[in-house]
């Protein structure tokens, strides 16, 4: 059984013919009041488009200036008046004790938004992600996209964008 819910993952899939559907969906995300406590995982192939898409949702919920991969900080944080935000990049991560040692398990523990790319090598130190963003390269442009939802948070994300977006949101 999956944490808080009673059924097996809920999966929607989703074609994205360019970047700009990228952003379309990280403006629909960014917009839904849930995301705020949310966990995700970005999952796919180097060049993928994970740190687009972070990129994107980052600007669509406020954030101004820079926006940086953490290949090698693991972490880039971003305040916002209402929101804390914490974008991994777990690519390099090796050592467990990293985990404490960077205060990561703090980090979890709060409030805000948490979004990793590369979950698999921290896998035994982060919770189970809310929702998990699969892309693949479907050509230069063109990505297909599995949103799962791994907890009732998740679902209720999931629900809202298909609500707010029923044709983009169909498998």
């Amino acid at each position: 059984m999956l944490h808080g819910v009673d059924h097996l993952p809920i999966v929607k899939s989703l074609h994205w013919p360019d970047e700009a559907a990228t952003g379309r969906f990280a403006r629909a995300l960014a917009a839904l009041p849930e995301l705020r406590l949310a966990y995700i995982e970005l999952q796919g192939d180097l060049g993928a488009g994970k740190t687009t898409l972070v990129r994107h949702l980052l600007r669509a919920l406020g954030v101004r200036g820079r926006i940086k991969s953490p290949t090698y900080a693991v972490v880039e944080p971003y305040e916002l008046p209402q929101l804390n935000i914490w974008h991994f990049d777990f690519y390099r991560f090796s050592d467990p004790r990293e985990w404490t040692d960077a205060g990561f398990r703090d980090i979890f523990a709060s409030p805000g938004l948490k979004i990793a790319e590369w979950p698999d090598k921290a896998t035994g130190c982060v919770p189970l992600a809310d929702l998990v963003i699969q892309l693949d390269v479907q050509d230069d442009e063109a990505r297909q996209v599995n949103l799962t939802a791994q907890t009732k948070l998740g679902a209720a994300l999931l629900q809202r964008l298909a609500d707010s977006a029923p044709d983009e949101a169909s498998p």
